[in-house]
């Protein structure tokens, strides 16, 4: 009897040990969270862009060739007629020739056939020519001329391939760009120079296809230039892109700066500063977003975790099924399952279980 109380003695103190270990053991999980708010902060947007000019002129050649004059620099002034590029236009020059060439001979030709109709006519009415060889003489001027024209055209043609191979200043401006030097060849088309030919400056910035419907031709901005620190400057959007640059996935918008500065120049970066608090006069529907990491999914739909039950910096994550709306650029916008002020998990949702309790 005594034996057996004090083996059964030992068995209670040997589960409460191992209980105890048990709950030494047990580790709770930190996490990362954040307290839900509206997404009136997500209605402050701004996005980086450059100065540029209002009118920009590219120059290129029509014809290909060798650039042989090239009178152009960046900064450089310019004026309306001035020639700024050549090509060598040797082929250009060389067709010229030939048809310079066979328009004297036409010219040779008719002023002949000119002669000898007059001769065939006036021997005709005299009687001393029949009419067969005044209808000849007058088939052969004809031929003549036409020959001429022909000539004569081909002969302009020729001319005008050969002033493809210049290109003079359209306008007064400024060179903004250059892309070639002397010597190099140049194709038809390619691009090489720029004239900034307007007085005003605008800022251009790409726009990404979640924000540009935001966006109204007239709506004011704020803009700001790093060379003028955080001095904030008033805009207007003048041109929204109605086509994505591919080659950015964004729409390209121009703001005016409202205000004359002087020191501005292009290509000075800057930034255009958005306020979608309220557009059109309509204040705009508040949502709650949340980051992308936060939300989940299985196959009862999309899901995040919040936070119950908080205490001693601990509390019990809690599985919550949500329903998503549009992909902002700082994450999801919550359009029901959540309000504000819950604390909502922020990495891990997917190894997190339904009511594991979890370190704050």
């Amino acid at each position: 009897m005594r034996t057996s109380v004090i083996i059964l003695t030992f068995l209670l103190l040997f589960c409460a040990c191992s209980t105890e270990q048990v709950k030494q053991k047990e580790i709770l999980r930190p996490v990362r969270y954040i307290t839900l708010g509206n997404a009136n902060s997500n209605m402050l947007r701004s996005f980086g862009g450059d100065v540029r000019a209002t009118k920009k002129i590219e120059l290129s050649f029509r014809s290909s060739g060798i650039i042989t004059t090239l009178n152009v620099k960046v900064g450089q002034r310019v004026t309306k007629g001035q020639l700024l590029a050549t090509l060598d236009n040797v082929e250009a020059k060389l067709s010229y020739d030939q048809a310079e060439s066979a328009f004297n001979t036409a010219n040779v030709s008719l002023s002949n056939s000119r002669v000898q109709l007059d001769r065939v006519r006036s021997l005709y009415e005299k009687g001393t020519n029949s009419l067969a060889d005044y209808e000849q003489a007058k088939i052969a001027y004809q031929q003549s001329l036409d020959q001429y024209e022909s000539t004569k055209s081909n002969l302009d043609i020729r001319k005008s391939q050969i002033e493809y191979g210049k290109i003079y200043a359209p306008t007064n401006g400024v060179i903004a760009e250059k892309n070639v030097s002397i010597n190099e060849t140049a194709s038809s088309g390619q691009v090489i120079a720029v004239i900034n030919a307007g007085n005003e400056l605008n800022v251009e910035v790409g726009i990404p296809e979640n924000v540009i419907n935001r966006i109204t031709i007239g709506m004011q901005v704020e803009l700001t230039f790093s060379s003028f620190g955080k001095q904030r400057y008033p805009g207007t959007i003048t041109e929204i892109a109605p086509i994505v640059d591919p080659n950015t996935n964004t729409y390209l918008v121009k703001v005016g700066v409202n205000e004359k500065l002087s020191e501005l120049k292009q290509g000075m970066s800057a930034r255009v500063h958005f306020d979608f608090t309220v557009t059109n006069s309509t204040t705009i529907e508040e949502h709650i977003i949340v980051p992308y990491n936060s939300v989940g999914e299985d196959g009862s739909g999309n899901f995040v975790f919040i936070l119950d039950s908080i205490q001693d910096a601990s509390a019990t994550a809690v599985k919550q099924y949500v329903s998503v709306g549009e992909l902002t650029n700082t994450g999801f916008e919550i359009q029901q399952g959540l309000e504000e002020g819950q604390l909502v998990v922020t990495a891990g949702v997917n190894s997190l279980l339904n009511g594991q309790r979890v370190k704050l």
